[in-house]
């Protein structure tokens, strides 16, 4: 047999139709319920699900009279607060497409964003990097002000008009601007019973910031879809804090990057939490020693969930149909899932790799302005992931790693091109290389490796790096050698560069 899954799709996402629309249906049967609870150590800021619709839109109302018409985009450079997933919402809700980036990108970075995506506004707070340029910006002082304005009416339309733009680290060094449709959120009620065992009466704490992609959808958007109640620790609150606010604030479920997990886990340590049902993992691969930890610590499951910026995550385990050891789970019931070698799906017990298939609701537009690297991505009507898996005779997928050298830094996935492309303009290194490298388990760091005429300060270059990448994406360490690992046609072998590590460290 063949490793494919086509299951019934889900019913046509409904037309006319608006992503934020169909995210706070619920607000008006639940207007006084809690919404969201921003978490601190001394209390919670609250908002109730009529509060948080007339803030969004509000701010939809003031985007409109800033000058900006349905269609243009909205770049996003704010901080970890509320004001990130309203002022999201509230542009989505009037027509605009928001570009919601990562507050640790540096200037260097954020300019080639503008270049690319072109925005009409940008919605910047306090000591956010951000180029100089003629474009208009809205402080976050004006963006909050506008909560209190009349609300606007929803912008309905065509479920397939762009409604967001997010970014990845491409595969060829250049970050790609990932194009999404309203019908994105359609999609994503597969994960309800999928994934998350989702009910209106769950409270959802998710471990990280306002401004990431991950906690947007799985710790906002989703819990508001059900009616259900968001929980977000404050700026600032320590890993090994959060199971004191979940134990305070009765979370049901938890969910984090599998790297939150192992920071507050602590050997034969259990946790008190009363309330908790099951833990939710994605990001990057969850090690089975964590996953241990967690079942020993509180007695319940972790849920491990395989998704990406161009899809939704489709591939998951569920508290109804928990995953075999070792594997992520099967394809969410509506998913049309392949594992593919050159010619096709590949045989049961094969490896493959992981491929969604078109149709899928979830799926992106394309990427922004780059058409051939859309067309790229597809085998025939397969869209193709870049990880490898093999499937059992019960669609459950075991995850085999990339079939290219993407690294897996703290949750995002991290092109080693592009981190080499910006070391390379250093004058001292002649080439690049870098890689990530398990430093110890289930920790895993960027490392780089340079020719040059001479070694050069670690200090320096670690500065270097710092002025144009986003933290998450700079190097750990730096490592002078006299050549890089080759193929005998000249390729680099970055899968080498680990035991050049590890024989420097003294590792076997």
């Amino acid at each position: 047999m063949l490793s494919v899954i086509e299951d019934t799709p889900v019913a046509p996402c409904p037309a006319p139709f608006n992503l934020a629309a169909h995210v706070l249906a619920r607000a008006d049967d639940l207007p006084d319920k809690v919404a969201l609870a921003v978490l601190g150590l001394s209390g919670a800021e609250r908002w109730s699900y009529a509060r948080l619709k007339a803030a969004v839109l509000g701010t939809g109302t003031g985007l409109l009279q800033a000058g900006l018409q349905p269609g243009e985009r909205v770049l996003m450079r704010l901080g970890n607060t509320v004001e990130f997933p309203i002022a999201y919402l509230g542009a989505i809700a009037v027509g605009l497409v928001p570009v919601p980036t990562s507050s640790q990108l540096t200037t260097r970075e954020v300019s080639g964003i503008i270049d690319t995506v072109q925005p009409s506004v940008i919605l910047l707070g306090p000591g956010i990097a951000c180029p100089d340029t003629d474009i208009p910006v809205i402080d976050q002082p004006a963006l909050e002000a506008m909560r209190d304005l009349p609300p606007a009416a929803w912008d309905m339309g065509d479920p397939d008009r762009m409604a967001y733009v997010i970014y990845t680290s491409g595969t060829s060094g250049v970050p790609r601007a990932v194009a999404h449709a309203h019908r994105a959120i359609w999609a994503r009620q597969m994960m309800f019973d999928g994934w998350y065992g989702l009910r209106e009466s769950d409270r959802v704490m998710h471990a990280g910031a306002f401004n990431w992609t991950y906690t947007l959808g799985t710790g906002l958007m989703d819990p508001w879809t059900a009616g259900a109640t968001a929980l977000i620790p404050q700026a600032g609150i320590d890993a090994a804090q959060l199971p004191l606010l979940m134990k305070r604030h009765d979370a049901t479920i938890f969910a984090a990057a599998p790297g939150v997990f192992r920071k507050f886990l602590r050997p034969d340590e259990s946790l008190d939490l009363p309330r908790l049902r099951h833990a939710l993992s994605a990001g990057e691969k969850l090690s089975d020693t964590i996953r241990a930890a967690w079942q020993d610590a509180t007695g319940t499951p972790v849920c491990e969930a395989y998704g990406m910026s161009e899809c939704s995550t489709f591939i998951s385990a569920s508290p109804d149909h928990p995953a075999p050891p070792g594997s992520l789970g099967r394809p969410q019931r509506g998913r049309r899932v392949a594992l593919l070698g050159p010619e096709g799906p590949v045989q049961l017990g094969e490896e493959g790799t992981i491929a969604v298939h078109r149709s899928d609701p979830g799926l992106m537009l394309g990427y922004l302005g780059a058409p051939e690297a859309t067309a790229r991505r597809y085998q025939g009507d397969w869209f193709v992931t870049g990880d490898q898996g093999m499937m059992d005779a019960g669609g459950h997928i075991t995850y085999l790693g990339r079939s290219d050298d993407m690294m897996n830094a703290g949750g995002f996935r991290v092109s080693p091109m592009e981190v080499e492309a910006v070391l390379n303009t250093h004058p001292g290194i002649t080439q690049a290389a870098v890689t990530d490298i398990e430093i110890k388990q289930d920790a895993r760091l960027i490392m780089a490796f340079y020719t040059g005429p001479a070694a050069l300060d670690e200090a320096e270059l670690t500065a270097f790096a710092a002025d144009r990448l986003a933290g998450y994406k700079q190097p750990r360490g730096y490592y002078h050698l006299e050549a890089l690992p080759t193929g005998a046609n000249g390729k680099l072998l970055r899968r080498e560069l680990r035991p050049i590590y590890k024989a420097r460290h003294g590792q076997a």
